[in-house]
C-alpha cells in the first residue's frame, strides 16, 4: 500500500513507541488465546513492520510475513522472512500453511472478503486462521474516542466503505484511511470464504478496541 510507504518510518519510530506500554489493545493476549502454541509456518498477511513476529515465534510458530508496502517491509525484514505481495493474490501454494494471521490490518484491505478466500485457499487441512482487528462496533469514522472513558458512537456504523475521517490527527487513519464493515457483514465474509469461526475475543478497556476471531476451514 503506497500510503504506508510514506509513513513507514513514522509508524515504526513514533506510532509503535506510543503503543509499547503493556498490551493495551489485548493483541498479545489474543494471540496466546486464539492462535496458541504450534509448529510450522504462520503466515502473517499484512505484516507491516513485523512487530508481532516475536510473540508468534514465542508460541512455537515460524512467522513469515507478506505486505504490499515496501517501506513497511524494510523494517519488517529484520524481524521475520518477508515477501512483497497483494493480500488478495498470495504467492503461496494451495493448502500449504498450517496457520495464517492478520493483526490490525483488515481495515487496510479494501476487499477483505477476497483476502479471506485466499486464506482459505492456502490453509492446510486442519489449519487455523486468526483475525485480530479493529473492533467494527467501536472503532471507525463514526466512533469518537477522544474520551476513552466515554466513547461516543455517532451515525455511520451501518455505512460500509472507506474513510479518512478520524477523531485524532495523531493516529494512522487520518493518514491512510480505513475500510469499515458492520459486524454481521464481516462475519458473513468468513462464512462465505469457507472459514468457520470457532472462538472470539475482545481487547481494550473500558470500551473494546479490538475484536479477534479464530476460524478453521469448513
Amino acid at each position: 500500500m503506497a500510503a504506508y510507504d510514506e509513513i513507514a518510518d513514522w509508524y515504526e519510530e513514533t506510532f509503535l513507541a506510543r503503543q509499547s506500554e503493556g498490551d493495551v489493545l489485548g493483541i498479545r493476549r489474543g494471540l496466546d488465546d486464539l492462535l496458541g502454541p504450534g509448529t510450522g509456518i504462520c503466515l502473517e498477511i499484512g505484516c507491516g513492520t513485523g512487530v508481532y513476529a516475536e510473540p508468534v515465534r514465542a508460541l512455537g510458530w515460524t512467522p513469515v510475513g507478506v505486505d504490499l508496502s515496501a517501506g513497511m517491509l524494510l523494517h519488517a525484514s529484520g524481524r521475520l522472512p518477508v515477501a512483497r505481495a497483494d493480500a488478495g493474490r498470495l504467492p503461496v501454494r494451495d493448502g500449504s500453511v498450517p496457520a495464517a494471521l492478520t493483526v490490525m490490518a483488515h481495515t487496510d484491505m479494501p476487499d477483505y472478503p477476497a483476502v479471506l478466500r485466499e486464506v482459505r485457499r492456502v490453509l492446510a487441512p486442519g489449519g487455523v486462521f486468526v483475525h485480530i482487528g479493529a473492533h467494527p462496533c467501536f472503532c471507525g469514522a463514526f466512533a469518537d474516542r477522544g474520551d476513552r472513558e466515554a466513547v461516543v458512537i455517532r451515525p455511520g456504523y451501518l455505512d460500509r466503505g472507506w474513510s479518512r475521517e478520524s477523531w485524532t490527527d495523531q493516529g494512522i487513519r487520518d493518514k491512510v484511511g480505513a475500510t469499515h464493515w458492520p459486524l454481521p457483514e464481516l462475519l458473513h465474509a468468513f462464512l462465505d470464504a469457507g472459514l468457520v469461526p470457532r472462538r472470539f475475543a475482545e481487547g481494550g478497556a473500558p470500551t473494546p478496541i479490538m475484536l479477534a476471531v479464530r476460524a478453521a476451514p469448513d
